[in-house]
């Protein structure tokens, strides 16, 4: 009987210890996304993106030698689903996550990567992802701040706007954009003549609209996103508000088409370039393999913005050597010279932002297509 149990606990332990070996032997890179929700659109195309990376680099050998095995939690787009993804991910033993979509979402979870030296990358534009000093935060896109100024310069020193209604959701991201771009419009001199806010997902805004309309408005920037916006911009057409509807970047979505039907028809968004106008090979190549695999063209810039921030981390730990988080955040903290990325150059300042940053006015045409109205 002692023999039969010491053999069984050698089993054991020599299974165990396989078990750590074969755990070791793969990369594990989270993905914190909305799969189901009112942004499930995006949350899809974020890790569609994802998966299709890693199967690109593990056909190439994978990462210093390991393959890249993908981990999905959907965060559902609410931050107490958010909160449980990142301990879920946690304990699973991601040394990376990607995502998530919003703002809310990236932040309901930052403290929890940060507490594990789990690096996050996410496409998230409130300022306050970068103000916590966390270390392990990487923004692939660029904040609300500089969004918020090149929206203001458009509105009030090229157009002219007289009358401008900056309008939001009570969500971090939107709230925040609304009120960097009220404070950036006030700062040039424009007339912001009301500052609104919608409550998401609630389908009707008739009663916020005759406000507005009431405000009699040249031009109502929307800080929200796409799910709501495009039904603003079809009530919006059907109260008869004439001003121009301006969509700030999380608008930047065919579902707002397809939402605000033929009202969305001289619409404009304010966003970076579309995926299907970016010029680099790398960017070309990328859309390309995706359209093959899926079918079909990424949902936005977010989904490979967030690529990006998953690419130029891979690529830290290549160019260092090991898996070592802090020594990855470092690296990309003081690269010499950007990375060259699908939505163009990556290099990170030292609080976790994106620098740069490039944009454009696109007007909605009749067939649902955008035509480039102003570029920085």
């Amino acid at each position: 009987m002692l023999r039969k149990r010491a053999l069984f606990m050698s089993l054991l332990s020599f299974s165990l210890f396989a078990g750590t070996v074969n755990a070791e032997d793969v990369l594990k890179v989270g993905v914190q996304a909305p799969i189901t929700g009112s942004y499930a659109n995006e949350g899809q195309g974020i890790e569609n993106g994802v998966r299709l990376l890693a199967e690109q680099i593990n056909a190439k050998g994978g990462v210093l030698g390991k393959k890249i095995e993908v981990i999905t939690c959907d965060d559902q787009g609410t931050a107490m689903a958010a909160a449980i993804c990142a301990k879920d991910l946690v304990n699973k033993g991601v040394k990376m996550v990607i995502g998530s979509y919003t703002s809310t979402c990236a932040e309901a979870a930052q403290k929890t990567y940060f507490k594990a030296g789990v690096l996050q990358t996410s496409d998230g534009t409130a300022d306050s992802l970068t103000e916590k000093g966390y270390w392990t935060f990487l923004r692939n896109s660029f904040p609300n701040s500089a969004e918020a100024e090149f929206a203001a310069k458009y509105l009030v020193e090229v157009k002219k706007y007289q009358r401008i209604v900056v309008l939001s959701d009570f969500s971090t991201y939107a709230d925040g954009l609304a009120n960097a771009t009220e404070e950036a419009i006030k700062k040039l001199g424009g007339n912001v003549v009301s500052r609104d806010k919608i409550k998401a997902d609630s389908q009707n805004f008739t009663p916020v609209l005759t406000n507005i309309k009431s405000k009699k408005p040249d031009a109502i920037f929307f800080a929200g996103y796409y799910s709501d916006g495009g039904l603003l911009r079809a009530q919006q057409v059907a109260l008869g508000i004439k001003a121009d509807f301006y969509g700030g970047d999380a608008n930047d979505n065919p579902d707002f088409v397809k939402l605000a039907g033929s009202a969305a028809k001289d619409a404009f968004i304010i966003n970076v370039p579309e995926p299907a106008a970016l010029p680099t090979p790398i960017a070309k190549s990328f859309i390309a393999d995706y359209q093959a695999k899926y079918g079909e063209m990424p949902p936005s810039i977010w989904g490979l913005m967030n690529i990006d921030g998953m690419r130029a981390i891979i690529h830290a730990m290549e160019q260092n050597g090991d898996f070592d988080t802090k020594k990855a955040a470092d690296y990309l903290h003081n690269m010499d010279k950007p990375l060259d990325g699908i939505t163009g150059p990556i290099a990170f300042a030292k609080d976790g932002n994106r620098k740069g940053g490039a944009y454009v006015v696109k007007r909605i045409q009749e067939d649902g297509s955008y035509s480039n109205e102003y570029v920085q």
